[in-house]
């Protein structure tokens, strides 16, 4: 066999091309090979099996070692069929044993047959399963896999997909290994559930679907072929029929056109049909082989077909020289893919976090996560940078608290206390009536100012308070995603910085609500600012009183004035008070108006202030404080405690040692295996 591969898991150009000579070198069985051993006597074995077997071997201990598990799939005849088409009796042919038979589904879960020609005069059988090998003996296999299938699926009649594997050491035996599947029944019988055939149909198309199956797919000579359900679903995922083989059963009860059925295919069936006929009754093997021989030669009808596509010894051999293709053809890339999905999980492995073996590790991991948390979180609220998020705008924090800012801003102008021109002046007459004195009637008291303001800043207040809430519920959110991100491999210190972050938050939202409370009785208590723009404003809107009094008490038909930066505003019912009331409450109106410009930018301005300073503090010297408190202070052994990995870095780090250990007994399997093999070039 000219393949090589050496212990680092190399393969040479030669394995690629080692299938087609290998298939050629094939020793046939044909009609001069009966007649001069005798038909009873011929083993389905041939000497190709020797050479063949290294490989199987290697294969078998692959799936054994469930290398599947790993997304790596290996060369595997899987043999479907559809319920009573006479998959089992095939089975029984090439194997040289007795399967369990009855009503109803008997395969209920994948049956790996490993078949193995054996010199001995005595056969070895054994059933693996559950992690245990259980011996048995031809008299007693089918009740042994019964009971071996009932303790894997249960005893009802329902089906599993954890595999049993049966194990045949016979003399004449082909060197073959086989997935037999249940068989295809869309009416669920007494005891089994009433998705059966979905259940069924999961496990089938599981095991055909990868391009390294070879389907086997038994046929009924009693049916039409196009109406088989096998066909349909292995049609599913072999369109053109490229790896399908199929096995004709019953070919004596249905002799009538069944050359022209094989020779047609109708169904695309690419690597060729053969008909055999199942073992009757009593029958023993070697009767059965004998009768089928007879049928075949003698039969007017059946006789007609090729003798390349009829038999059990021609299925069998069929078999082994696709097995053998197979292998050749995939072991390569099986080779490449174990040894690159070994190298991902080595290289994963060791980029996980060192297991932490004392205090002082402890710590100076603690400081790391500490120090590279507290740099992240000045990267994205501080500096404004991104980089370690681009693709999560949630956290592109300095323009997410722009927008909040932009929208409170726009919260507080679109307050209906900036509505300055709806009933007009009357507010002011209301407040002035409530304030007079006995005093000179051209002083405008201060306290009217004071009450309208108190008015205005009272009906606003609640936007500051609830902007505050909602800035801090955001950096809340930010601070506690970049502490999980950086300690998400310890699963103690991600409760102690949660928790130091929930507490630190708590208190400086805290602290902002009482600040913003502060400056809001600030507002409503004093009114002052030192800014040029109220005068400049104030002075051009009393700049208009005179017209503005001139059209109210001399101009009746005037129902409007417009106050240049102000708006158009109705005066009809100003006309019944006196000009000294209207002087004064149109001087209060355009101080107030000129003022409220001041507050609304003096709560947005000194809010902007107050984040930037707060959150500086937060990240520079607050958050790393507070965590070391909750961390240190607190006396219970938190550092030891960090020693322990979370639950999801334990698994995943068990996860990948087992992978390891298995690609890397993997690879060694097929190594030690390529070298026998080299060895006997």
């Amino acid at each position: 066999m000219s393949i090589v591969l050496n212990r680092c898991g190399s393969v040479s150009e030669e394995m690629s091309n080692s299938s087609e000579n290998e298939v050629e070198s094939l020793p046939q069985i044909t009609e001069e090979k009966h007649q001069e051993l005798g038909v009873s006597h011929v083993p389905i074995v041939s000497s190709f099996n020797e050479r063949i077997r290294p490989l199987l071997d290697a294969v078998d201990k692959l799936r054994h070692l469930q290398v599947m598990k790993e997304g790596i799939q290996l060369p595997t005849i899987v043999v479907v069929g559809d319920q009573s088409s006479g998959k089992s009796s095939v089975l029984e042919s090439l194997a040289g044993i007795s399967l369990p038979r009855g009503q109803g589904i008997c395969t209920r879960v994948p049956l790996i047959m490993r078949l193995q020609h054996h010199t001995a005069p005595e056969p070895e059988l054994s059933l693996e399963y559950n992690g245990k090998t259980v011996p048995t003996s031809e008299a007693k296999m089918a009740d042994a896999i019964s009971l071996a299938t009932d303790e894997i699926a249960g005893t009802a009649k329902g089906i599993s997909n954890t595999p049993l594997t049966l194990v045949v050491k016979k003399n004449g035996v082909p060197d073959l290994t086989m997935v037999d599947l249940p068989g295809i029944t869309r009416v669920p019988v007494h005891g089994q559930p009433e998705n059966i055939y979905e259940q069924i149909a999961d496990i089938i198309m599981e095991y055909i679907r990868p391009d390294e199956s070879i389907i086997l797919n038994v046929l009924s000579a009693t049916v039409d072929f196009t109406t088989c359900e096998s066909i349909r679903m292995s049609q599913k995922v072999d369109k053109n029929g490229e790896r399908t083989l199929a096995a004709v059963t019953k070919a004596d009860r249905a002799p009538e056109g069944l050359l022209e059925k094989v020779t047609a295919d109708d169904v695309n069936i690419g690597l060729g049909y053969v008909c055999v006929r199942n073992r009757i009754g009593d029958e023993s093997y070697k009767e059965a082989r004998k009768e089928e021989s007879d049928l075949f030669e003698n039969h007017p009808l059946l006789s007609n077909i090729d003798k390349s596509m009829v038999g059990i010894p021609v299925l069998a051999q069929k078999l082994v020289q696709i097995q053998a293709t197979i292998i050749a053809r995939c072991l390569p890339e099986i080779v490449r893919k174990i040894n690159e999905k070994l190298n991902a999980s080595i290289s994963e492995l060791n980029r996980m976090p060192k297991t932490l073996s004392s205090v002082g590790e402890a710590l100076t991991t603690f400081m790391g996560i500490v120090g590279s948390a507290k740099e992240s979180l000045n990267k994205i609220i501080v500096r404004g940078e991104y980089d370690e998020y681009l693709e999560e705008k949630n956290m592109h924090c300095t323009a997410r608290l722009v927008e909040m800012l932009d929208h409170y801003s726009g919260e507080l102008h679109k307050c209906s206390e900036n509505d300055l021109t709806g009933n007009f002046l009357m507010d002011e007459i209301q407040v002035l009536e409530e304030a007079k004195g006995i005093e000179l009637p051209n002083f405008l008291p201060r306290t009217t100012f004071l009450a309208i303001l108190q008015k205005k800043v009272e009906k606003v207040s609640h936007i500051p308070v609830a902007f505050v809430e909602k800035v801090w519920t955001y950096i809340e959110g930010v601070v506690i995603s970049v502490l999980m991100h950086h300690s998400e491999n310890y699963h103690q210190l991600q409760l102690s910085t949660r928790r130091a972050g929930h507490s630190l938050i708590a208190r400086m939202k805290e602290h902002s609500r009482n600040w913003v409370t502060e400056i809001v009785q600030m507002e409503k208590l004093t009114d002052y600012t030192s800014n040029p723009e109220y005068m400049n404003v104030w002075n051009k809107l009393m700049a208009q009183q005179h017209d503005f009094t001139r059209d109210v008490l001399e101009n009746g038909y005037v129902a409007t004035f417009k106050i240049e930066g102000l708006g158009v505003v109705p005066i009809a019912g100003l006309r019944g008070y006196k000009q000294h009331v209207l002087l004064q409450a149109f001087d209060l109106k355009m101080r107030m108006t000129a003022y409220w410009k001041i507050v609304l930018r003096r709560l947005v301005d000194f809010m902007a202030l107050h984040l930037q300073f707060c959150v500086r503090n937060l990240v520079n010297k607050e958050m790393e404080e507070e965590i070391v408190q909750e961390l240190v202070g607190r006396h219970d052994g938190a550092i030891e405690k960090m020693l322990e990995e979370s639950p999801a870095v334990a698994a995943k780090r068990e996860k990948l040692n087992v992978s390891i250990k298995l690609l890397r007994e993997s690879n060694n399997v097929l190594a030690n295996i390529m070298d026998k093999i080299a060895s006997n070039v």
